[in-house]
């Protein structure tokens, strides 16, 4: 395509290109379009096919002006990508588009480019191993939290107390000081579903028994708005189940699962503790020699994927929109971390060939078929129906560059 190109900026991976589109092929693409209009639309007077090409360009100028720019641009911008021999690392903006009847059309380009990551360094580091022993307390907390899974609820006729399961009827009054209608909650108390004010109020009373009452909404509250105002509190006590737990006995162990025995879980429990470990241990591991690479070996990191990350992870965690700013704020420098980690691994698995094949992928889904006890086709449809084969080829791709990374590093 016959365009002028005029880089205008190159600041780190950000680019700001200046595309010019000569008065002749503008030209030339109007006919195009004049002339895919003409053939379809229909004139008053004309049969299909055969108004003039000058009727068609007045009668649809808007429309044809229009998918001259589209055309024009997407054209330009494949060129301008194999003139200048780009990677993007995100969708490319317009700005300043001028296209004026008889003049040349205009626009600049303003667009993110990958990073050329050459790794100069990545053996001769020293990095330490720790895993920490799995204490006793630790596998009786761990079998109190099944203890807590497997929890019978049974009905009191008491005061409620920390831990029990309420059902309210609850109201609050609104700016005006009117009562609404009461709207039914099933609590734990204690467990920060409500605040400590309205808990107070819950703990005063007896199944069937109602309280209305100012009640202080807390400095931190989530809502700035609500901090520190009092709003009065109309509290029904419907009913109060409290926690039974199981007892920790052989019977116990054959409910939770296939153990004989208490001793069979806690031995069960230690060793999936043990494997925990483990794996942490070998997380940490790779993220320090990742670290080390990632510091004898600098490069940029494209913005918009560090945005992109940091905005998944805010919707994963639920942000409120009010919390958003700060948020990005501070995990900003968590989400660079991992974008150059991935980077990194990319890079070394590009240049050692050691990114997953289809052997490896096929072979990661018979074993997982296998612990299945499943068909490996039909393990690999659903997968690749749940758009999860990519992640397998990812975590392949991944323990073959960390392999490679472990044979040539020092652990210790």
């Amino acid at each position: 395509m016959n365009i002028e190109i005029t880089p205008k900026k190159s600041d780190g991976l950000e680019r700001l290109i200046e595309v010019r589109v000569p008065v002749e092929t503008v030209r030339d693409a109007e006919d195009k379009a004049a002339r895919r209009y003409a053939s379809s639309v229909r004139l008053p007077g004309f049969r299909p096919g055969k108004a003039p090409a000058a009727m068609v360009k007045k009668r649809f100028k808007d429309a044809i002006r229009q998918e001259v720019i589209e055309s024009l641009v997407q054209e330009a911008f494949k060129e301008v990508m194999d003139r200048e021999q780009l990677k993007v690392a995100s969708q490319p903006h317009v700005h300043d588009l001028k296209f004026e009847e008889g003049q040349p059309l205009s626009f600049e380009l303003h667009l993110e480019v990958r990073p050329d990551v050459e790794l100069g360094r990545t053996q001769g580091f020293r990095v330490s191993r720790t895993q920490p022993a799995v204490a006793d307390d630790n596998v009786r907390e761990q079998i109190e939290q099944i203890r807590e899974q497997k929890a019978s609820w049974a009905p009191v006729t008491e005061k409620p107390a920390p831990a029990d399961m309420v059902t309210v009827q609850l109201a609050t009054a609104d700016e005006t000081g009117g009562m609404p209608e009461s709207k039914e909650y099933r609590l734990v108390l204690g467990g920060g579903q409500a605040i400590p004010g309205i808990e107070e109020l819950i703990m005063e009373l007896t199944p069937g028994a109602t309280v209305e009452r100012p009640v202080r909404w807390p400095d931190d509250f989530p809502d700035e708005s609500q901090r520190g105002k009092t709003k009065t509190v109309r509290v029904t006590l419907e009913d109060v189940k409290r926690k039974s737990l199981p007892p920790l006995d052989d019977a116990f162990a054959r409910e939770v699962g296939d153990f004989e025995s208490l001793d069979g879980l806690t031995s069960t429990v230690r060793k999936d503790l043990e494997e925990h470990a483990s794996r942490e241990a070998d997380a940490a591991v790779r993220q320090q020699l990742l670290d080390q690479i990632a510091s004898a070996n600098a490069f940029q990191v494209p913005p918009s994927w560090v945005n992109q990350l940091v905005d998944a992870y805010a919707q994963a965690y639920q942000v409120p929109d009010g919390e958003k700013d700060r948020f990005r704020a501070e995990f900003r420098a968590v989400a660079e971390r991992q974008v150059r980690r991935d980077l990194i691994i990319e890079a070394i698995a590009e240049r050692e060939g050691l990114k997953a094949s289809e052997a490896d992928i096929d072979d990661r889904v018979a074993d997982v078929a296998s612990k299945r006890g499943a068909d490996p086709g039909q393990v690999y449809a659903s997968l690749q129906k749940a758009g999860r084969l990519k992640e397998i080829e990812q975590s392949i791709t991944e323990d073959k560059v960390f392999k490679w990374l472990l044979e040539r590093n020092e652990i210790v």
